[in-house]
């Protein structure tokens, strides 16, 4: 089920329309996963029973049509258990924020499968739906197998849900020998149209890690059609949830998260630009009312993403940053980069060495986490630039506020507790462009040695079509010599881990303002185990 983007008339905006995405209808065995719920309803409505059935599932709910425009989803993979999400909402952009769904709760079923023809039964169950929780569905099913691939559904009343696909993490301390993932950021919907994730989903990969802003809370309307409804900067959890639901209306972001697990974290786009803690961007919002704001964004931000309970947010505090691990590969440590830091301050001052971006809890977690990993590479997911990046020609010094040097005694912590780690990798997001990092142990001196790698995603779609380069990116080359890559088209970075490597593919598409560009590989890079930082592969 895919549905167009939204059409700038309030009218129409209550009602999905079909669209002809091309993820959903493409002849590969995932997308016809995705886009296979209507053949199977017929067949499946008669395996969805039994003891878990509920018997009276097709009265009220039965009065619901179309329940499942948002997709399906799954996410944080454990070596027994994952999350499934579907929110209900038969009329996604309806004013209210509530979906067209009644103001009552609405039961639904959900099924788990070793295959995708539903044969093989592993899990079902029933979960009882809230109004106040718009009506979304976050499963965490137990007792799966690890390392092991499933299929998953939804049924409300006689509607069957599109099919998704996921996948366990490897039982702890297993042997693995490859692990796949993709990471990605910034999918601005008025920028560019998600062929980038139409590819993603077409990918062969065990894992997305999407490293925030999922939406844009700005009233832009851009230039392509796709305009954010409604028409301005949202502030309650109305239109928060009406953003979201016009986000995931899109039948290539649908096609990407049901085709493999996600691992999500948020930026500052979710919220406001820039968002600091309790601090708007703009300095005269007093924290008491930014704080419910706040509230209101990570509300609907997890009614939207396959979290888990642990991160269900109370009040205004929600805990985001947690750890995934994958055998005796791969331990993912994901991070909150914006919830417990301190405000921007000018370069003047960003040398404080009492300054976090992590908060002191976080901090201490992440580096014991660090101390205790027994896998063989250790990967910091997380938002903004990790590395020194000086933006000014010659002796003067002009770097980001908003990224980790205007935290610069914490971060350079952090980078020294990474030198006594094995394998570690920062995965960033937030810059709209592609870069590929040395980590250096004094940034101020290039023959210092390398202690870790840094690689930067572009975005989906954020900045449109983009560029190869900036005029300016010769003078960052020139001033870094720690990065060696910038490139800013759009698209997401694949990965490929082994015990001995790691193998970056910059994956770009060289536009967004129309649909149908093709993808091609720009650039690879390789990091091998043991030997900190990254070489071109051609």
């Amino acid at each position: 089920m895919s549905h167009t983007p939204a059409p700038h008339s309030p009218a129409l905006l209550a009602s999905p329309v079909p669209a002809s995405s091309a993820a959903l209808h493409a002849a590969t065995r995932r997308q016809l996963l995705v886009g296979g719920a209507v053949g199977l309803s017929a067949a499946a409505l008669g395996t969805f029973g039994g003891a878990e059935a509920l018997a009276d599932t097709t009265s009220r709910a039965s009065r619901i049509a179309e329940p499942f425009t948002l997709g399906v989803a799954s996410g944080d993979p454990l070596p027994d258990s994952v999350v499934l999400w579907t929110r209900l909402a038969p009329r996604p952009l309806a004013d209210d924020g509530r979906g067209g769904m009644p103001d009552w709760r609405v039961p639904v079923q959900w099924q788990v499968s070793e295959d995708e023809r539903f044969r093989r039964i592993t899990a079902t169950g029933t979960v009882v739906t809230e109004p106040d929780q718009a009506h979304a569905v976050h499963v965490e099913v137990e007792g799966l197998r690890p390392g092991a691939e499933y299929f998953y559904r939804f049924r409300c009343g006689r509607e069957v849900s599109p099919v998704g696909r996921t996948r366990t993490a490897p039982a702890p301390g297993a042997r693995v020998d490859r692990f796949a993932f993709a990471f990605a950021s910034c999918q601005s919907y008025t920028n560019g149209h998600y062929t980038a994730q139409a590819h993603l989903a077409r990918e062969d990969l065990d894992l997305v890690a999407f490293l925030g802003d999922y939406i844009y809370e700005t009233g832009d309307q851009g230039e392509i059609g796709r305009g954010h409804y409604p028409p301005r900067e949202i502030r309650t959890l109305a239109e928060y949830r009406l953003r979201h639901a016009q986000y995931k209306s899109d039948g290539d972001l649908q096609a990407a998260h049901a085709a493999f697990p996600w691992a999500v974290v948020f930026d500052d786009h979710e919220l406001e630009n820039n968002w600091a803690d309790d601090h708007s961007e703009d300095g005269n919002v007093p924290p008491e009312e930014f704080l419910l704001r706040r509230q209101a964004a990570f509300q609907a931000y997890y009614e939207h993403m396959p979290l888990r309970r642990a991160q269900r947010p109370t009040g205004p505090d929600l805990r985001l940053y947690r750890r995934l691990r994958f055998g005796d590969l791969v331990d993912m440590h994901l991070l909150d980069t914006r919830q417990y830091r301190d405000v921007q301050v000018p370069d003047v001052d960003r040398g404080d060495p009492d300054r976090t971006l992590l908060g002191a809890e976080q901090r201490q977690w992440l580096l014991d986490g660090l101390t205790d990993s027994r896998a063989r590479w250790n990967v910091l997911a997380q938002q903004v630039f990790f590395s020194q990046r000086d933006f000014a020609d010659g002796d003067a010094v002009n770097v980001s506020n908003d990224a980790w040097d205007n935290y610069r005694v914490e971060r350079d912590r952090v980078r020294d507790h990474l030198a006594t780690v094995d394998n570690p990798v920062v995965i960033t997001g937030d810059v709209h462009a592609n870069y590929v990092v040395d980590v250096k142990a004094d940034f101020d001196d290039p023959t210092s040695a390398t202690v870790a790698a840094e690689l930067v995603g572009t975005s989906f779609t954020s900045g449109r079509d983009g560029v190869e380069q900036n005029p300016t990116d010769a003078i960052q080359l020139q001033e870094n010599p720690h990065i060696h890559f910038i490139n800013r088209r759009r698209g997401y970075v694949r990965n490929v881990v082994t015990p001995t490597e790691w193998t970056a593919d910059y994956r770009v598409v060289d536009y967004v303002s129309e649909p149908g560009a093709p993808i091609t590989d720009r650039a690879r890079f390789v990091i091998d185990a043991g030997t900190p930082g990254v070489r071109p592969r051609g």
